[in-house]
């Protein structure tokens, strides 16, 4: 499967996402047409769990402070307070999957903006990257 997270393009992925080491977020695709399946954990600023998806679907949701919207196709969760997107992901083809919009804190408490043109975490960031990660995790931060 291969994953575009804003303007990079990762190929040949096992659908997982390690943020600053720690896998953060999973992808996989049941059919080609979807359902999307996601796996997702959100951290506060002190790397405690906050809320976590599980197969597409809201497992914890700490003080109901997120709110998910789900097709097929995509999915979309938000902050409900500041209504900041928590993370926007879409199937883009069959095998391929685009991770759109995202605003998280890694488990180590850092920032995580993904937008469409780059992601950047502290002071590294990445555009327009395209990487084949030979069957393997992307590795961001």
């Amino acid at each position: 499967m291969d994953i575009e997270i804003g303007s990079n393009l990762y190929r040949n992925t096992d659908g997982t996402v390690e943020v600053e080491g720690v896998p953060q977020l999973t992808v996989s695709i049941r059919k080609p047409e979807g359902p999307l399946m996601v796996n997702f954990v959100v951290f506060d600023e002190g790397g405690r769990v906050c809320a976590k998806l599980v197969d597409s679907t809201m497992s914890f949701n700490e003080r109901r402070a997120h709110e998910l919207t789900r097709t097929p196709s995509s999915l979309m969760l938000k902050h409900t307070e500041s209504d900041t997107i928590v993370l926007e992901i879409a199937l883009k083809a069959p095998d391929r999957v685009l991770v759109k919009h995202g605003a998280f804190l890694t488990m180590k408490g850092h920032l995580l903006e993904i937008s469409p043109t780059e992601w950047r975490v502290q002071k590294r960031r990445m555009s327009g990257g395209d990487d084949d990660v030979h069957g393997g995790a992307v590795t961001i931060g």
